[in-house]
């Protein structure tokens, strides 16, 4: 009996992992959105810290979120966790060492956005981001194959353009590329990928 037991337990396990590498990535959160990449306590708790990464993280600088073209220049990075309003935001800072009222500032932001909500490209401008909304006029556009909404970045956000798209229902992904980064807009976002 103690061997059946067993079986059936490694049988349970197995299959157990089998689908939770199919169904959903270790650091997805079991909610309405699953699947969605989220951060994990410890990158929450990096975000809360402002730790700097000195040389900036790669391609997989967000967990669970593929950014495949990342242009030359940066020397800092910096993950950006935050949750509220029922939705969590996890994104990358990518910058150089310029003060960023300089024209030549190089900066980019990429954020991947969990909220239970998001199902198509309009309602976007209903978002409740901290920072980065799409008020205003934002335009619709077709950038990097995918049809997004984009707006002037100004203020907080800095110089440059910012666009963001619906990349499958509870999921939102945002881009913000300063000036000098604005020619590449379309590889960057051509190569972001939900892994």
């Amino acid at each position: 009996m103690k061997r059946t037991q067993q079986a059936l337990a490694l049988s349970a396990l197995s299959l157990v992992s089998a689908g939770t590498l199919i169904v959903s990535p270790a650091h997805a959160v079991a909610t309405d959105h699953a699947g969605c990449p989220t951060p994990t306590k410890a990158e929450a708790k990096r975000s809360k810290a402002a730790t700097s990464d000195q040389p900036p993280r790669g391609a997989t600088a967000i967990d669970g979120l593929l950014v495949n073209h990342i242009p030359k220049g940066f020397s800092l990075g910096q993950v950006v966790v935050d949750k509220h309003d029922g939705m969590s935001e996890y994104g990358y800072q990518w910058t150089d060492t310029r003060d960023e009222v300089d024209r030549k500032h190089r900066a980019l932001w990429v954020r991947v956005v969990c909220w239970p909500e998001a199902r198509k490209l309009s309602g976007l401008r209903d978002v409740p981001f901290h920072l980065g909304t799409f008020s205003g006029d934002p335009k619709t556009a077709k950038i990097g194959g995918r049809e997004v909404l984009t707006r002037k970045g100004d203020g907080a956000l800095g110089h440059g353009q910012y666009v963001g798209w619906v990349e499958r229902k509870g999921t939102v992904v945002t881009v913000m590329a300063s000036q000098p980064l604005v020619p590449e807009l379309s590889k960057i976002i051509k190569g972001i990928r939900l892994s």
